[in-house]
């Protein structure tokens, strides 16, 4: 994703040359699946993205596909298409964040990947592995976010569950005017001190997003 965030302001540049000083930029619908192995164990996360129907047009564009700008794609555009938002920037976590108390669950790589281009819309899916799988037994949270706030993730649905019929999957929304307000005082600090807004833009993704929290029986 991070390596989407150049295409965007490249791909905006014609269009203006005045400052970027809005955030968030690009409007992402993510759904979660949680994945249990065969002792019940949590295994895997299924994530997917649909991205926003500007940045998916300018996305599309950029890589020359849709010509006719239809909405749709034939089937060699769509091979073209394969794995377009997998090639990550070294240290780039992908924007899904797990813990478990105060630890925080890695995750690998992203695998199993699928890519699309429909009504106007890119959509893809991934597979990443639980590295050091949360204890089903005490509720974890899964949240999808940008900490800069460049791209802005909204969890839609219950996040499905695979592998166990005795856990729950609820999802909070963040305290929208706290972020606002902190968000505010964070800007009028930059501002106050002649700081480049756009280069130090405050890492408040994390206030924006939303919570999925798991619990299954016995938690």
């Amino acid at each position: 994703m991070s390596s989407l965030r150049a295409i965007f302001l490249a791909s905006l540049m014609p269009v203006t040359a005045a400052p970027l000083l809005a955030h968030p930029h690009i409007f992402v619908e993510a759904g979660v699946e949680v994945i249990f192995d065969s002792d019940g164990r949590p295994d895997a996360l299924r994530i997917s993205w649909e991205y926003d129907p500007f940045f998916s047009m300018l996305l599309v564009s950029d890589m020359g596909l849709d010509a006719d700008f239809t909405g749709e794609i034939s089937e060699n555009e769509r091979d073209a298409l394969d794995g377009f938002d997998m090639n990550w920037i070294e240290g780039y976590h992908g924007d899904v964040h797990v813990r478990q108390g105060a630890r925080d669950i890695a995750l690998s790589e992203p695998v199993e990947w699928t890519s699309d281009y429909r009504d106007g819309q890119l959509r893809s899916t991934h597979l990443r592995k639980l590295l050091d799988p949360p204890d089903p037994r005490d509720e974890w949270v899964i949240a999808v976010y940008d900490p800069t706030y460049f791209t802005a993730y909204t969890v839609i649905d219950t996040p499905r569950i695979t592998g166990r019929d005795d856990c729950e999957a609820r999802i909070f929304e963040p305290d929208w005017d706290a972020a606002d307000a902190r968000l505010e005082a964070a800007l009028e600090e930059l501002l106050g001190a002649g700081a480049d807004i756009e280069a130090n833009f405050p890492a408040v993704g994390e206030l924006f997003s939303d919570e999925v929290r798991l619990t299954c029986a016995g938690s």
